[in-house]
Order: C-alpha cells, then structure tokens, then sequence
C-alpha cells in the first residue's frame, strides 16, 4: 500500500521545512603549501632597510688555469707558462697540474707569465694543455728572505632588496551579519585566504624572483622585486654535457641522474667551505630522484607495501634533506647550503592584517608584507638545470 502521510519528499523545494545539511569544513584544493620556507624557518634577524646588503670574504685562490694553447715537444725546455692570474702565483710556490704528479717550482712572474722548474723534486713530467688546472700547493721561503709583499682579498657586499606583498580584504556589512556554513566571520575567513595566497607567492618569489634591471630600489612607477635563488647562482650553474659537465641520461642525455648530482655536488665543495644539505626540486625531478633507487629496493614475501621515496641523500660531500615545491622550475634540481640562506622580513614589516577606514557600509583591511632574500656566497651553493621533465 503507497504510503500516504507526511513524508520529506513532500518538502520540496516549492515547500522549504527541511534544514540544509551542509557540512561545517570547507574544503579548499588549491595548493597553497610552502615547503622551502618550512624547511628554512624563521629569519634570525630581520632586515633594516629596503636595500638589505651583506659581507662576504674569501681567502686567496690557491688555483687557477693555464692560458696557453702551443707548448714545447720536450717538457724540460718548456719553461715559461702562461696563466689566467698571475697574481695568484708569488717566486717559490709549489704548483701541481691537475690530474698528474709532476710539481713545479715557479722562480719569477712576469705579467701573466710563469717561469718554473719543470720536475722539481725528480717528479714526473706532465702533458700540459690550455685551460689545465693548476694547484699551488704552498709557497717555500728562503730562510733568512725578507718578508714578502703583502697580499690580501677585499670584503665585498651582497645585496638584494625588498618587495612588498599585499591583498586587499572588503566584506559587506551584510555578509558579515549573517550566517553562513562553516564560517562564523567572513572577515577573518578571508584574511586566512588571502594570508594562505600570500605565503604562496612569496615561496614562489624566493626560487623564481627578480629585479628589475635598473632602479632597484624602487620609485613612484617602478615596483621593487626581490632576485630569488635562480638570479643568484651562477658560479655553479650546470647543464647536463655543456662545459664538461657529464650527459644524463635518456635519449636526449638530459635526464638526471646520480652522476649529475654528484658532479654537482663535488664541485660545489671545491668551491665552498661549507656543505650542500638541501636538494630543492619540483615533482617531475623528485620522481626521477625517487628511480634511482630502483635497482637497490628488496621485499620480503611477506611485505606489503611498496616503497620507492627519498627523502635524504647522502654522499661523500654530505647529507642532503631533499625539499619538494611545486614552485620550483620543473627542468632544475636546487642545491643549496641552509646556513647561509635566510627569507626576512623588513623590520616591523613580517606578514600582518592591517584595518582600513570603511567609506561605506564594509568592513576594510590590507594584509601586508615586505621581504627578502639573503643568500649568502652564491659559490656555495648550485643549480643543475635544463634537465629532461618529459620522462625521457
């Protein structure tokens, strides 16, 4: 028998007596996680103007490379090298060639060229080439010499400037005197939205920001930018088969591999007092990263989940956490030095809600914040880019 009472089909839309079943969560799927900012953590100091400079030194170079490109048949008559910077060489340095044992005793400079005893110490001749390196091992003085010229490096400073982030927030009187589902104020709903987008982009901004290309510092028609990690590294900026660096891997010998990063990482070291100990990539490289374990993974019969993340790489050059953004170029793999990295914000000036006179009848607000980034001896850190993102 077709029931004939009262029933909730009958409410319908025409006769609304049912309350809404709306959930209280609202669900957001943009992706607004800030991965790197994380993993840096706060700014030990904040900075004090909008051009915000640093000191950096380093000690004299103890290298450098042959400028020369003809060289006598008999390695024992060639005596006389031309060099890159001869300022770096002083009469009595004991210099190695790259690659091979025989030392070298440089006796004179003369503008950009080396006299030297060639198989000094009955060590073997090597094949010299233009653009070999060579390692001043250190410097043998006369006893009784006179003191020798003094020779220093000069401090230079880093900079980078900062750039104001902001988001406007503007809620009717009236949609802040309702209710509504699962937000109890509209206003504050909103300044954790536009807080989330900010953060967003300023993680974004930190890997791929720039300034401009002149008036840095800003003026009534020019905006200020922050340079992110991509402007900063250029020492050891890497290609995979370009300035001898190894291919990859793949049909296009553009794909990452664990060559890439060793070489990578073992030049940073050579250049760099420090450790390398954050690996920033996007998730295209991440899941190459993760490949390269495949041929190591083992499963008991009783196992049953299959694993293939990386989370730490560890090398003879150090213990890297690896940090996946989204926001990271899909064709790079960062490596970066943590300790010398700080995001900071201009004092007074870290991400805050600031209330606006309403004209009307609204509630007004401004959330605002000005940072940057200071990146200290971009020698210390490396990028391998234009790697393979298509899988090949």
């Amino acid at each position: 028998m077709t029931f004939s009472g009262k029933a909730t089909y009958g409410a319908g839309v025409e006769l609304p007596e049912l309350a809404e079943d709306v959930g209280d969560i609202i669900g957001i799927v943009s992706p607004f996680e800030t991965p790197l900012l994380a993993h840096l953590g706060d700014a030990r100091r904040a900075a004090a103007g909008t051009v915000h400079e640093w000191i950096e030194d380093a000690l004299l170079p103890n290298f450098d490379h042959i400028n020369q490109s003809v060289f006598s048949p008999d390695p024992q008559t060639d005596t006389t090298i031309v060099v890159d910077n001869a300022g770096r060489f002083q009469a009595g340095d004991l210099v190695r060639p790259e690659g091979f044992t025989e030392v070298m005793l440089v006796t004179a400079i003369n503008a950009s060229t080396l006299t030297v005893v060639r198989a000094y110490g009955g060590t073997p001749n090597a094949t010299l080439a233009d653009d070999m390196k060579l390692h001043i091992i250190g410097n043998a003085a006369l006893e009784g010499a006179d003191a020798p010229a003094a020779r220093f490096t000069s401090r230079v400073r880093g900079r980078n400037y900062t750039q104001i982030f902001t988001a406007s927030v503007s809620v009717s009187g009236t949609m802040q005197a309702v209710r509504a589902h699962g937000v109890a104020d509209e206003a504050d709903y909103q300044k954790q939205e536009r807080l989330r987008e900010l953060l967003r982009d300023l993680e974004n901004t930190v890997i791929n920001g720039v300034a401009p290309s002149a008036d840095q510092q800003g003026s009534g028609s020019v905006r200020r930018s922050m340079n992110g990690l991509g402007a900063f590294i250029a020492t050891n900026a890497f290609e995979p088969g370009v300035g001898g660096f190894p291919d990859g891997a793949g049909a296009s010998n553009n794909a990452l591999t664990e060559t890439l990063i060793n070489e990578a990482l073992k030049r940073i070291w050579e250049q760099s007092s420090g450790a390398v100990d954050t690996i920033l990539l996007n998730g295209n490289q991440k899941r190459v990263l993760n490949q390269l374990i495949d041929g190591q993974r083992r499963y008991a019969p009783r196992d049953e989940t299959l694993g293939g993340l990386v989370n730490l790489y560890e090398s003879d050059f150090g213990v890297c956490r690896v940090v996946m953004s989204r926001w990271a170029p899909a064709d790079a793999v960062y490596l970066l030095d943590s300790s010398r990295i700080q995001v900071m914000p201009l004092q007074g000036r870290s991400f805050h809600y600031k209330p606006l006179s309403a004209t009307g009848d609204s509630v007004e607000g401004l959330l605002l914040g000005e940072y940057t980034l200071e990146l200290k001896n971009e020698a210390a850190h490396g990028v391998i880019r234009a790697l393979s993102t298509d899988g090949d």
